[in-house]
């Protein structure tokens, strides 16, 4: 409106200037004839009319001052997406538009240099409009909005009931799910309220534009003032979606306050967490404060410590592709800085010698596996000549002195190994089972298997374990088996032995029965079934418990052979090489329950099975997914892991978790829909068909 006013003022004064410039030249018209009479007539007249004209020119007023001048914006790039190379490494920005010449216009003096001659010319454009994240009018209200004048004003706003209602909404949302523009402002608007609600914290951090320093000034400003918050949402503050110093440094405060065993648990995301902390290019870490916090707790604890250099060196080790070098210098300057804080207590000598002498021992039984996989015999030669290398003095496995604590089990020291017991699985891979004598005189047995990436093994029985302790915490013992396994290598590591024997083995071995071989190792003809009732309710628990939890992290590839069972009654499953919903097998049911683990309950119309199992599923799915936010933060950790089935689509990994814990209804319509899982895989066709093309596959092999 301003610029018409002033175009219509300026037409105006055409108008009128060209009117005057016309009555002027009419006016000199006059006086010159009236000249030429006066001198005719001999006489010496003046005109009265002088030639003297004022123009007033009124220009537009404003009530604030007005500067009328271009202003010179800078180019915007071509992508607002942050160029983080630890969260975003494979996203490929957009690159600059091209386009041609249209018919007729010769630009070829204009192509771009290295062009084919005979191709079209190209150039480039500039587009202001590519590559804008915001809305500019919604920013600038934003700006407006968000102020530090307004500080002041929104300290005592207090929301009504509607408002109240609507943020109740906000922060019962997931780690995953997105806020909205009007719930981004909502959120603002009212967070000196919300300081007192822990759930709102994560919300928060996400309705701030962290570009805006006058905005994340006042974010940073009100941290310490919010209500202490969960170890899960402390661990949602340490994703990749925020790099914020201060922010990160407050999710570190929270952390600090968990014990080691809890902190144990967390232990491999926080590894992978220090992918998306700001660290200098110089050689030291102090820049992080997750860095600083790993290591001052690794120092203090010989387990932690152990795990600590364990994880830290498979990820030196990771020389793959989808490994980053930044990421390998990161991991190689917190180890480096690990054992320089090490020798600075009291028994860290000590304890570095440990885990020297740790690598020496992985290292010689790595050789000693390559040298059996790789020879050319049979499997009970390979068997023989593993004893003999076990036994060969050179290799300085006989004898360990002083006692070395296990990297798998650092909590065990063995003095020794017998050469004796060892064999060799008949696998592709030939795994071999070595018996560790401990301090106390027992067998430790594990497995050493290379060739295989065990980093997704390991990361399934670290949530198995979590999920184990969650359930107790709501005094629900399922009798899991998390067995201890350890990546020592991108491409070898060791697995606890336990025991056991694989339902296909035992089906076959009692004529079909499962309740047979429970009812041989364990017999009470008083009780139900004729098994000892703790060894049936051991089986009944672990049954349910595994099956919850094979479901919800969509472990595929289920087959007798890789569901075990112990002679007390523990059932377990291994081999987690499909994950998050993917099977080698077609129309593989979502949850296994096969007719042979229902046998072994009684039947599927016995007691046990349609009430106490069926009753123990739907209490672990229930107590699990209120728990969901910290598995799915943990996930979420995990995305830029070089881990096979998450690394295949990363963005989907946390949804895939998400959608199985059924968050989008009710708790009734997800136990309802949990309950039809259960019913669909009871009477699931393709699971046995699969069982019986899986044993046919294993016959030809033998």
């Amino acid at each position: 409106m301003v610029f018409r006013a002033v175009e219509k003022k300026r037409q105006e004064v055409e108008a009128s200037a060209k009117l005057a410039l016309k009555a002027s030249r009419s006016l000199k018209g006059k006086h010159s004839t009236r000249e030429g009479v006066a001198e005719q007539d001999g006489g010496d007249g003046s005109d009265d009319h002088g030639s003297k004209h004022t123009l007033i020119v009124e220009f537009q007023r404003f009530d604030f001052p007005i500067v009328y001048t271009d202003f010179e914006y800078s180019p915007t790039p071509i992508s607002f997406m942050p160029q983080q190379s630890m969260a975003g490494g494979n996203v490929n920005l957009k690159p600059p538009p091209e386009v041609q010449f249209g018919p007729g216009i010769n630009g070829v003096e204009n192509g771009l240099e290295g062009d084919d001659v005979n191709a079209p010319p190209l150039i480039r454009i500039y587009d202001p409009e590519v590559g804008q994240k915001d809305n500019p009018a919604e920013s600038k209200h934003r700006r407006l909005v968000r102020s530090h004048r307004t500080g002041v004003l929104d300290r005592d706003l207090k929301p009504n009931a509607k408002i109240r209602d609507e943020l109740n909404t906000i922060m019962s949302y997931g780690p995953t799910q997105e806020l909205k523009g009007e719930e981004v402002d909502l959120v603002w608007k009212f967070r000196h309220h919300l300081t007192k609600d822990k759930r709102a914290l994560t919300k928060f951090v996400k309705s701030v534009n962290w570009q805006d320093l006058n905005e994340s000034r006042q974010a940073v400003q009100i941290l310490p003032k919010w209500t202490e918050i969960d170890v899960d949402d402390a661990l949602e503050l340490l994703g990749p979606t925020l790099d914020n110093p201060a922010v990160r440094a407050y999710a570190v405060d929270r952390l600090r306050e968990s014990d080691d065993d809890e902190l144990l648990l967390y232990l491999l995301q926080l590894v992978q967490a220090l992918k998306f902390e700001k660290i200098s290019s110089d050689d030291s870490t102090q820049d992080s404060s997750l860095a600083k916090f790993l290591i001052s707790r690794a120092t203090k604890n010989l387990v932690l410590g152990n795990y600590l250099h364990w994880y830290l060196m498979v990820e030196c080790d990771d020389r793959s592709p989808d490994q980053s070098k930044d990421h390998q210098k990161l991991f190689a300057k917190v180890e480096y800085d690990f054992m320089s804080e090490l020798m600075q207590v009291p028994d860290g000598p000590e304890r570095r010698k440990i885990l020297l002498r740790q690598g020496e021992l992985i290292t010689v039984l790595s050789k000693i596996s390559k040298d059996v996989r790789f020879s050319r015999e049979d499997r009970p030669r390979k068997a023989q000549r593993l004893k003999k290398m076990l036994a060969d003095p050179k290799n300085e496995l006989t004898s360990f002195d002083p006692p070395l604590p296990l990297p798998l089990d650092p909590s065990v020291s063995v003095v020794s190994v017998y050469p004796e017991d060892a064999m060799v699985f008949k696998s592709s891979l030939f795994p071999l089972l070595i018996n560790f004598k401990t301090t106390e005189g027992k067998k430790y047995p594990v497995i050493f298997k290379t060739g295989d990436d065990l980093r997704q093994d390991q990361l399934v029985i670290q949530i198995i374990s979590l999920m184990d302790r969650l359930l107790q915490k709501e005094n629900l013992d399922l009798r899991l088996t998390p067995y201890r396994i350890l990546a020592t290598s991108p491409t070898a590591g060791v697995v606890q032995f336990i025991p056991s024997i694989s339902l296909a083995a035992a089906w076959a071995k009692h004529k079909g029965s499962i309740l047979a071989y429970l009812r041989t190792n364990n017999p009470d003809a008083t009780a139900e079934l004729g098994v000892r009732s703790a060894a049936m309710d051991t089986y009944v628990k672990s049954c349910a418990g595994y099956c919850v939890i094979t479901y919800l992290l969509g472990v595929g590839d289920r087959h007798l052979d890789n569901l075990l069972l112990t002679p007390d009654g523990h059932f377990f499953h291994i081999d987690f090489g499909y994950l998050l919903g993917r099977d080698p097998k077609p129309f593989a049911p979502a949850m296994k329950l096969c007719r042979e683990m229902i046998e072994g309950m009684g039947g599927p119309s016995s007691r046990l099975f349609t009430k106490t199992f069926k009753q123990y599923c739907q209490t672990a799915f229930t107590t699990l997914r209120k728990q969901s936010n910290l598995i799915l933060n943990l996930f979420a950790l995990m995305v830029d892991a070089n881990i096979q089935d998450i690394k295949l689509e990363p963005d989907k990994a946390v949804l895939k978790v998400r959608e199985r814990f059924a968050l989008g209804v009710s708790e009734e319509e997800a136990i309802r829909g949990f309950e039809a899982v259960v019913s669909e895989s009871v009477g699931s066709v393709g699971a046995v068909v699969i069982d019986r093309i899986h044993d046919l596959m294993q016959g030809l092999r033998a």
